[in-house]
């Protein structure tokens, strides 16, 4: 236990070293991690997209959690704890995943204090399921006081029966959702929520200081489950803490539980919207030069050593732009290029606008700009010259050139507009990796390190060839000794054998084209090695309008799986899987995805995917899945589902970049609902040139 500790506190340190200074100032968080006192929840919330890291040590327990403001009153909670030798008769500890949610139904008046409502632990093992509906009031602006009543754990000390059972008599009697009972399933137990004894918790807080808080609270918990196995013992409902926050965004905590109890947590709350380097520190975008200069440039000469191409090729480049294509016609001027740089592609726009507006000839008054992404053509920007000359030094210059540019469907290609001399193109990439694995509960946390030579052959525009060897020279995985209890076809829950079986892995090995089959249409064929344990071949259509926010597709394969040593051999098992999907886009960054179909197992079933991505391109979703597999086949969990969190390299450096990392936390996989991991699927590869995510980011237009 003590070497658990020591990882889980190194590792939130390190976060804390590592992320950007854009940390916003610690808020009070709680032992499980949400706002809260000390054990007792709050009324209060976090900044609006803020994510929160907690881990907190006391008695026999450890807590690892992870929150997200979803909404400004919406807050979200995963939670991974370890209950020391909770199994006794099998000299165990628990390992426990739950979820929480809490939702703020008011804000704080002069008069009125914010009321809350909260669910603890509803879909996890149910050790810790409880609900409450709590209020919490500023006496004055340093003194907080909170009051609520909880169900659940939260509703043993002093219990009394419910107010609602003359409603109805259900809600006197609460089934058991301790880990053992119902909750051990990961099942949503809609039938035991704010049912059975309910019971009274409050406390006060007081900010002495602007980094140190004092706080006291009356429990309504008490522990019954780990008293009765004699890991701690219960002296006094009233439990003691303070908190101290650091500069750097860290808050530590120190307090007195249990009247027998000392504990710690370490929290680091950060702010996503906010870069290390807001306005970026790449350099600066050329500044327009008058027409009269651009006239007398000798590429603009009859017989001036350079062309318009190559200088507009060379400019562009510097810029991490790639031309693909030009052409003029009359009075207007038409480029293909590839960002390689810009996340936020108004920014790419307006980079590629302005040196077009530095080199074309001063006749040229028309400018369009075409995307183009894997080969495909996806959106066409158009602008005028006069526009940018007017408007680069105006203060509404983003919103007002957003007001006078075009977007619209691009358009294939002709034989005049493409370069020659520009494929094949071959590149490649050798660089370390890391795969991290979690939630095994003999070893939480498993990685497998090495290198990873990539290499990609693009013979024509659409058709690439791509592949990745990877070579492990550090590997706990392959350690794990648990063997798959699934009664479905083993298509995830073997996947400690192929780390077992492997020594140089083919990750994929893959032919791809893409293409245009019609107007806001997009296509995509693959075939290969597809990913580390399926190959076979997938096609997939895209419907998604350039203006629109939300887009259809359809995607259809038929796979084999591969042999556990992952080079070129395959495995009996062959299926067919496909899916209709529907995307979305919200407002305020949110994004919305439904997936309906086969899944690899055979299981025909629906996915719910919603995500939040803020302007600088973090993004943090969650997910399920549901299929016409029980959830005792399917076994541990129920059901998949799990959280994404996927942070831009350009968020920490503040320098703009297409890398990002991210990490798909799931409470536990299994066979059900499971997907194949196709690269590059049509609607994550064009969603960023499309008008809605380009208006989003407009803001970086003049950067």
């Amino acid at each position: 236990m003590k070497l658990q500790k020591n990882v889980a506190s190194k590792a939130l340190v390190i976060l804390a070293c590592t992320m950007p200074s854009t940390a916003m100032q610690a808020q009070d968080l709680s032992t499980y991690g949400t706002t809260g006192l000390i054990d007792m929840p709050s009324a209060a919330t976090l900044d609006d997209g803020a994510l929160a890291f907690t881990s907190s040590f006391a008695g026999p327990t450890i807590r690892n959690t992870l929150t997200f403001q979803i909404t400004p009153k919406l807050q979200g909670t995963f939670r991974y704890g370890v209950i020391d030798q909770y199994r006794q008769r099998l000299n165990e500890n628990l390992y426990d995943r739950s979820f929480d949610l809490s939702y703020r139904i008011n804000d704080e008046t002069q008069y009125l204090p914010a009321f809350a409502i909260g669910l603890r632990d509803f879909g996890g093992t149910g050790i810790y399921s409880s609900e409450y509906i709590v209020a919490t009031k500023s006496i004055t602006p340093a003194i907080q006081v909170t009051a609520g009543l909880g169900w659940g754990r939260l509703g043993e000390r002093n219990g009394r029966p419910s107010p609602f059972t003359g409603i109805s008599e259900d809600f006197g009697t609460r089934p058991n959702t301790s880990a053992g009972g119902i909750g051990e399933t990961g099942q949503l137990d809609f039938d035991a929520w704010f049912k059975g004894d309910i019971a009274p918790f409050g406390g006060v807080s007081w900010q002495v200081t602007e980094k140190l808080t004092l706080m006291a609270e009356y429990s309504s918990d008490e522990y019954s489950r780990e008293v009765s196995r004699g890991l701690l013992s219960m002296e006094s409902p009233i439990n003691y803490g303070l908190t101290y926050a650091f500069d750097n965004g860290v808050n530590l905590g120190a307090s007195y539980l249990y009247g027998s109890e000392l504990g710690v947590r370490i929290s680091y709350v950060l702010d996503p919207k906010t870069s290390q380097a807001p306005s970026g520190i790449e350099e600066s975008p050329l500044a327009l030069q008058p027409r009269s200069t651009v006239a007398s440039a000798s590429w603009n000469q009859p017989n001036g050593a350079h062309s318009v191409e190559d200088v507009l090729n060379a400019r562009l480049a510097d810029q991490g732009l790639m031309l693909e294509g030009i052409s003029v016609n009359g009075n207007r001027a038409s480029v293909r290029i590839i960002n390689t740089r810009f996340p936020a592609k108004a920014q790419a726009l307006g980079r590629a606008a302005r040196i077009m507006a530095n080199t074309f000839a001063p006749e040229v008054a028309l400018f369009d700009v075409t995307f183009m992404v894997n080969g495909m053509a996806t959106t066409t920007a158009s602008l005028a010259r006069a526009d940018l000359e007017e408007l680069e030094f105006d203060l509404d210059g983003a919103w007002k050139s957003l007001a006078r540019t075009a977007l619209s469907d691009a358009k294939p290609a002709g034989p005049s507009d493409k370069l020659t001399g520009i494929y094949p193109k071959f590149t490649y990439a050798l660089r370390p990796y890391l795969t991290p694995s979690f939630f095994d509960p003999d070893r939480p946390v498993r990685a497998e390190i090495g290198a990873s030579l990539t290499a990609a052959y693009e013979t024509r525009p659409g058709m690439i060839i791509s592949g990745e060897l990877r070579r492990p020279f550090y590997d706990t995985i392959s350690d794990a000794v648990r063997v798959s209890d699934s009664v479905l076809p083993r298509v995830r829950t073997d996947g400690v054998r192929y780390a077992q079986e492997s020594d140089i892995e083919l990750t994929h090995l893959t032919a791809e084209y893409f293409f245009r089959p019609g107007e806001n249409m997009y296509g995509r064929l693959t075939a290969g090695y597809l990913e580390s344990m399926f190959g076979g071949v997938s096609a997939e259509v895209l419907w998604q309008p350039v203006n629109s926010r939300l887009a259809l597709g359809a995607e259809v394969n038929y796979v084999k799986q591969r042999d556990f040593d992952m080079r070129l051999g395959f495995q009996d098992y062959e299926v067919a899987t496909g899916f209709f999907s529907a995307y979305y886009d919200f407002d305020n960054g949110f994004q919305g995805q439904l997936d309906v179909g086969r899944y690899l197992a055979g299981d025909w079933g629906g996915t719910v995917t919603v995500n939040r991505a803020f302007k600088n391109g973090v993004k943090v979703g969650a997910f399920f899945t549901l299929t016409d597999v029980s959830f005792e086949d399917f076994g541990e969990g129920s059901f998949d589902k799990g959280i994404t969190i996927e942070i831009p390299i350009g968020y920490l450096s503040g320098d703009p970049s297409l890398n990002t990392f991210g990490q798909t936390i799931r409470t536990v996989q299994r066979d059900g609902g499971a997907r194949l991991d196709i690269r590059n699927r049509l609607y994550d590869v064009t969603r960023g040139y499309r008008t809605p995510s380009m208006e989003d980011q407009w803001g970086k237009f003049w950067r």
